[in-house]
């Protein structure tokens, strides 16, 4: 299955990788007040890809501190409040994992 997986990464890097050598040609920019710049196609799609990442991250930043704010004026349980603090600890031996940790997509 892992090995499916690694063919389905690669045949989707070759596919980008092909569509990149294929958008080689010039292409203009027109700017304001009549300003012009040439550059190769693929330079603009990966420079307009990686300004919308960037103002994505940058447009989630007030929301993380909101959470992270309210995160931190939460005050944590005592001991005497959590009922598993008068049940008796049963400590268990680690078991071996019998499968290697999966990574993500």
């Amino acid at each position: 299955m892992r090995a499916l997986l690694w063919l389905f990464r690669a045949a989707i890097f070759f596919l980008l990788f092909a569509f990149a050598l294929n958008n080689q040609h010039e292409a203009l920019l027109h700017w304001f007040f009549g300003y012009e710049s040439r550059a190769p196609m693929v330079f603009i799609v990966l420079a307009a890809f990686a300004l919308g990442c960037a103002f994505g991250v940058l447009a989630m930043v007030p929301s993380w501190w909101r959470h992270r704010r309210a995160a931190r004026s939460t005050p944590l349980p005592t001991p005497a409040e959590t009922p598993a603090a008068t049940a008796p600890v049963v400590v268990e031996e680690a078991l071996p994992l019998m499968h290697p940790p999966r990574d993500g997509l």
